[in-house]
């Protein structure tokens, strides 16, 4: 018993050390919810309880401060488009439209879906073979 209390009072240390540090070197911009100071008391105050509220809470996510859009999403990137080149972009959109439509109509011919009867000489009979006599 007293092995156990002495490996969970090592890993209570460890754990307390290492949100100590992590804590002290995040930069402020990344910890949420109270400031730095406040986030350090907490953590050195409140051992165990205070590195799972860090890790919990406080912690800021490496990547969750800078937002990216697409420039086709981002506002301020379409202002700075020029009216032409939005013209140009809608031209260009309307001619592929165009094609597909055309690439749509010519799939549609009718020559390409008419039923296969067994009199066309290439077609196989119901045997499978192809120009035999019965």
């Amino acid at each position: 018993m007293a092995r156990l209390l002495l490996i969970l009072a090592l890993v209570a240390t460890a754990f307390w050390v290492y949100t100590i540090v992590d804590c002290a070197v995040q930069p402020s911009t990344r910890h949420r919810g109270v400031s730095k100071g406040a986030w350090m008391v907490i953590v050195i105050l409140l051992p165990v309880l205070g590195g799972v509220l860090w890790f919990v809470v406080g912690r800021g996510r490496a990547g969750g401060a800078v937002l990216r859009r697409a420039p086709d999403d981002d506002p301020e990137f379409l202002g700075r488009l020029s009216p032409a080149a939005r013209a140009d972009q809608d031209e260009r959109i309307r001619r592929l439209e165009e094609e597909l439509a055309q690439l749509d109509s010519e799939a549609d011919d009718p020559r390409d879906k008419r039923p296969r009867t067994g009199d066309d000489p290439g077609d196989d009979d119901a045997r499978g073979q192809r120009g035999a006599v019965s």
